[in-house]
């Protein structure tokens, strides 16, 4: 006989448990769900060179009827920042959003730039906790599913 799961209330173990790897992604997959929108969470990978080495990407969630990629973030650091300029220059046709639990945290403890300021500098659209309606109502556009094809097969 089975034992029925152990409930808690750390939001990290039940995220864990869900499939995901932080509170924000399960919150963000059960807004999706809740709003019938179509989505994949983390089933392919892109790829993209870091100088001197291959790496791979693979995204938080992939908005089926649109082609936006949502990536989910508590923490922003150096390497996370680096791999999507990367990604930025060498994909340019994807189109990668971030979902921040704060975008108003600095990058670092020295630093005044935000999240939300690098977010500008660099040209990607960013939203606080949720998921902005206007992201799930914008229409498909062919050229995000053929980077999308393209990135997944190489």
């Amino acid at each position: 006989m089975q034992r029925p799961a152990k409930r808690t209330s750390d939001p990290r173990q039940r995220a864990k448990a869900a499939g995901y790897r932080s509170g924000l992604e399960e919150v963000t997959a059960q807004d999706l769900t809740a709003s019938g929108a179509a989505f994949e969470f983390e089933t392919f990978k892109v790829a993209y060179t870091v100088p001197e080495r291959r790496a791979k990407y693979t995204p938080d969630f992939l908005l089926l009827f649109n082609g936006i990629i949502v990536e989910t973030k508590g923490r922003f650091v150096t390497a996370d920042r680096q791999k999507h300029i990367l990604l930025k220059e060498q994909h340019p046709d994807i189109d990668i959003r971030f979902v921040f639990s704060n975008p108003s945290e600095k990058i670092s403890k020295t630093s005044k730039t935000t999240y939300a300021m690098w977010c500008q500098k660099h040209g990607f659209k960013f939203a606080r906790k949720r998921i902005p309606p206007e992201w799930l109502a914008e229409p498909p556009e062919p050229r995000r599913f053929a980077a999308i094809e393209k990135a997944k097969s190489k």
